[in-house]
């Protein structure tokens, strides 16, 4: 039988979430840059842009949860990037633009921060 200790186990977890959130991102990067420069009514764009909104819904409801463990000042950055992310593939969707490069570019920044 293994034995395991607490810290062992919450260490393992984080691992695997931190895991989990990185390849979530790798998977918005990718469609992203598939959908580069596309029509922001093209399927690639629309299959990109709900992609992406849907991890950042998720990451800012569990940013603002109260168990979140990340720093105040960390979880506060992490909602306030996410809410631009949120604006700014709200543009592409209208129409304003086309380009994913800086959604691309600050998406692989916070993928980034996960290894």
């Amino acid at each position: 039988m293994y034995r395991f200790s607490y810290a062992e186990v919450i260490e393992d977890s984080s691992r695997d979430c931190r895991q989990r959130e990185y390849e979530l991102f790798d998977r918005a990067i990718k469609l992203m840059k598939a959908a580069e420069g596309m029509p922001s009514q093209s399927r690639e764009m629309i299959e990109a842009i709900v992609f992406l909104q849907r991890l950042w819904t998720f990451l800012i409801k569990d940013l603002g949860h109260p168990d979140n463990g990340l720093p105040d000042q960390l979880k506060g950055q992490l909602i306030s990037i996410g809410l631009w992310v949120m604006r700014e593939s709200d543009r592409v969707v209208r129409g304003e633009h086309n380009s994913l490069e800086a959604l691309i570019d600050i998406n692989t920044m916070i993928q980034e921060g996960l290894k």
